[in-house]
């Protein structure tokens, strides 16, 4: 009995060293890729005074503003974030095959699929801004800034592709440092001009809200490049030697694997455009409190979206491999992880909620006053966040992605918008009912998909 006491800690510790090995990479780069909006919140929500009376717009409007175009750039990324992440189960499951000539070869499909859904992107995002920012409502002032702010960030967009899926591919292959390094360049550029530009350096006036949309603009340019090249040299046994022919069959398996998470985020985005009209209805401070809100939770997402990465990365390898135990073994440890982890982040968010949203916030005391309670709602969803973002990516890696997209469709539409809606218009609880549905959605997200992968019925899947 001892033996086989001490055979199962050891079996479970060889795991745990395997989700933190490529786990926490994952979180930093998490980290790095998050700073990227956060800097854009922080600088925009403490412009100084003489640029916003240059400008003529409130801390309140730049807000709002970022947020929206923040709700349209996430939505057109999930064009190319789908191949990213039919390419990293792809690429994972030849690598755990040691087929590299495949690996490879996925890698360069999934590029070309990405460099035309990137130039699609761009196009429509030019076309369609003002149109697109419209559907959210709110005033005409915060769609005005919205729309310039979207349209120049998306300037980058087809190198943004290219970050994603060559970050992805590395990720599957199991090289979490160069996707680390690159997310530093794009944060180190994106904060120096960012910072810059905003209000202004060397007598130069400053640009509000446009110059932190030219900052991460260039600093997402610069991560496209430099993922591309380190793929051209051949970086982690990936190399990218010759113009990809389109290889249908290969295509097809990337996006089958992909596809549906493209669909879920669709999905999501589409009942978030009727969630985002429910707040915009409510109050501008509201919509200015729910943005400085859903930014700082985001510093909660990044241990769950790291070690869902590793989990999705290990899943696929061991099943790859032909082992389905460890790929079991691997998710479960990956969720014991990242609940650890997010519980200690969500019982800051309680106690002191003031401190983080006093943080992106400056001289608005509204604001601050309207994001304390949702914040403190966040920070007791955390657990069941963690079962979210693990036990989906572990279903991804193993070749279920279509029980995530099902997820979000039963519990975003059946019960976060109905309840939101309750709450907002039949009970009058405003902001604090926004965030009561959004956290009962996150508890039924991470109850569906614990309940799949624990039912095990991915283990006889393929890729």
């Amino acid at each position: 009995m001892a033996v086989q006491t001490r055979g199962r800690f050891w079996r479970a510790n060889a795991q745990r060293q395997a989700v933190l090995r490529l786990g926490i990479p994952a979180v930093a780069e998490q980290l790095l890729a998050l700073l990227v909006s956060l800097v854009d919140t922080y600088v925009v929500g403490h412009l100084g005074l003489a640029v916003l009376q240059r400008l003529g717009y409130t801390s309140e409007v730049a807000l709002a503003a970022v947020g929206m175009a923040g709700q349209f750039t996430w939505t057109l990324t999930t064009l190319f974030m789908a191949v990213a992440l039919g390419c990293t189960v792809v690429v994972a499951r030849f690598v755990g095959g040691g087929d590299w000539d495949m690996a490879n070869k996925a890698l360069r499909q999934s590029l070309l699929i990405g460099a035309l859904l990137g130039v699609l992107g761009l196009s429509l995002a030019w076309l369609l801004a003002p149109q697109m920012i419209s559907l959210l409502g709110g005033t005409a002032e915060v769609q005005r800034y919205a729309v310039q702010y979207f349209r120049i960030a998306m300037l980058a967009f087809p190198l943004q592709a290219l970050l994603y899926i060559g970050n992805a591919a590395l990720r599957g292959a199991g090289d979490m440092r160069a996707p680390l390094l690159v997310m530093g360049v794009v944060n180190g550029i994106n904060v120096v001009l960012s910072l810059a530009l905003v209000n202004g350096f060397a007598g130069m006036p400053g640009m509000g809200i446009a110059g932190a949309a030219w900052g991460t603009a260039i600093g997402q340019g610069c991560g496209g490049l430099l993922v591309l090249f380190w793929l051209l040299r051949g970086r982690a046994g990936l190399l990218v030697n010759r113009l990809p022919r389109p290889d249908w069959a290969l295509m097809w398996r990337i996006l089958r694997m992909g596809l549906p998470y493209g669909a879920e985020q669709f999905v999501f985005q589409a009942a978030l455009l009727l969630f985002v009209q429910m707040i915009t209805s409510i109050s501008t401070v509201a919509y200015a409190a729910h943005t400085t809100v859903v930014t700082v939770e985001s510093i909660s997402f990044l241990p769950g979206m790291g070690i869902a990465v590793a989990a999705t990365t290990l899943v696929g390898q061991h099943m790859g491999a032909g082992d389905a135990q460890s790929a079991r073994a691997s998710g479960f440890e990956a969720f014991r992880l990242a609940a650890l982890f997010m519980a200690l982040i969500g019982a800051c968010f309680v106690l002191v909620p003031q401190l983080f949203v006093g943080f992106f916030v400056q001289n608005d005391p509204a604001v601050v006053a309207a994001a304390t309670v949702p914040l403190r709602l966040v920070g007791f969803a955390q657990p069941a966040l963690a079962a979210n973002f693990v036990f989906s990516g572990a279903l991804r890696g193993g070749g279920d992605a279509r029980w995530p997209l099902y997820t979000k469709i039963i519990s975003v539409w059946c019960v976060r918008l109905p309840l939101a809606w309750l709450l907002v218009f039949g009970l009058g609880w405003g902001l604090n009912g926004i965030w009561v549905a959004m956290s009962t959605d996150f508890a039924v997200q991470g109850l569906l998909v614990w309940w799949r992968f624990r039912l095990g019925r991915w283990v006889a899947l393929s890729v």
